[in-house]
């Protein structure tokens, strides 16, 4: 019996390519297929901001400027927005802004201009103090923030 099995194994196969004379409509398979099938995008459905946001969040955490001034980010209540507290002069504390994700920055508002932080070298950022440092953000030259 076990002689016959790889000829019954053959046969099988062979039984189930038909005979060639068959016609087959592949036309009509790939219509089908198109109909059948929906091409969805990977973040179709996404919240506004929330395919970005994953690039901007990590950035979560505190910068450091020259002279004591700082960036930090902080997760906001909705995904793709952030709490930021920018010390970006020496005469105050920080104010504080909401951010949004928009690719791989992060917009806010300030006295009225729309702001956007976005990475940068410490050399971009125009700050003889961030000079060399590679793990930066930068609002505009000469207002960054590096971490150490």
């Amino acid at each position: 019996m076990i002689r016959f099995l790889p000829a019954i194994a053959a046969a099988t196969l062979l039984a189930g390519c038909g005979s060639g004379s068959e016609r087959v409509d592949t036309n009509a398979a790939v219509t089908t297929n198109a109909v059948d099938t929906d091409v969805v995008p990977v973040d179709e459905g996404a919240a506004a901001g929330e395919t970005a946001a994953v690039a901007t969040n990590g950035w979560l955490g505190r910068w450091t400027g020259p002279e004591g001034l700082f960036l930090t980010v902080e997760a906001g209540a909705a995904s793709g927005t952030y709490d930021l507290v920018v010390k970006g002069d020496l005469d105050s504390e920080g104010d504080r802004f909401t951010g949004t994700a928009e690719g791989n920055t992060i917009v806010f508002t300030r006295n009225g201009t729309r702001e956007t932080i976005r990475k940068a070298s410490g050399d971009e950022t125009g700050l003889k103090y961030l000079a060399g440092k590679a793990d930066c953000v930068m609002i505009k030259p000469g207002e960054g923030f590096c971490r150490d």
